[in-house]
């Protein structure tokens, strides 16, 4: 009888165990990705910005906001992160635009103003065909992930020439994150947009600015250490002390930004 409850307790343990990672595994991209999102049109916000539409893969389309540099700086192609729509961002494009950048940012398919499917390739493709529709218009761009999006700017740097990157609290990839919150499963079998940006890092030339905060508790600040320990042109690391993942921007990192495409890029 003990023989009998034993073996029973084990398949329930199992069976439990089983239902647990397919309810992960078939969720995991609802728990990733937070696409929903308020819009901001570029006018309303007091934005000098044009919307535009950019073709990417597979014939789809994606829509941003794109506004000329003045005075010879250049472009900033500012990728996003995992939740909203990056016009909720316009505070930090007007500080750009005021400063005489350039910048171009998008929604990445599945986000609220690019339709499609939210995929690893997807995002990929989309930051991809973004840099390509600014080189058309600029000679010189710099690269800014936030967050999710510090994976295709690594992506981009590893197959296009820009000035520089800068990666504000970026994992060194999304599984290895996974792998930290969820411990008890196998997430490197599962796990379908794995974001390996410490697989990209090494064909980086450009030079590398991190931002992270010792108090992020979405993206430890370990993974942005690493990450910058293993580019090959490591320019600049800071290390905020106290900062969580949204706090860079009010702390200072846009001033340290400037100095940083600056300096790097001998401008």
């Amino acid at each position: 009888m003990v023989k009998k409850i034993a073996i029973g307790v084990v398949v329930l343990l199992v069976v439990v165990y089983g239902g647990l990672l397919a309810y992960l595994y078939v969720n995991q991209r609802s728990f990733f990705f937070s696409p929903a999102g308020e819009i901001f049109d570029p006018q309303a916000v007091g934005m000098a910005a044009e919307i535009v539409s950019i073709p990417t893969s597979e014939g789809e389309v994606i829509a941003g906001w794109y506004a000329p540099p003045a005075d010879a700086l250049p472009a900033i192609l500012y990728l996003k992160g995992n939740t909203g729509s990056f016009s909720a961002e316009h505070e930090r494009f007007a500080a750009f635009v005021e400063a005489g950048y350039g910048f171009l940012s998008v929604d990445y398919r599945g986000f609220p103003l690019s339709p499609g499917e939210i995929t690893q390739d997807h995002i990929l493709a989309d930051a991809l065909a973004a840099f390509d529709w600014l080189a058309e218009r600029e000679d010189a761009i710099v690269v800014w992930g936030r967050s999710l999006g510090a994976s295709p700017a690594v992506w981009v740097a590893s197959q296009r020439a820009a000035d520089a990157l800068l990666l504000e609290t970026p994992f060194y990839s999304a599984v290895n994150v996974a792998a930290e919150r969820y411990p008890f499963a196998p997430v490197a079998w599962l796990m379908l947009d794995q974001f390996r940006s410490n697989d990209w890092i090494g064909a980086v030339e450009e030079p590398l600015m991190v931002a992270h905060g010792t108090a992020d508790m979405t993206v430890g600040v370990s993974n942005g250490e690493r990450l910058y320990v293993e580019a090959p042109n490591p320019y600049l690391l800071w290390i905020e002390e106290g900062a969580d993942h949204g706090d860079l921007w009010a702390r200072g990192i846009w001033g340290r930004a400037q100095a940083f495409f600056a300096e790097a890029g001998g401008r």
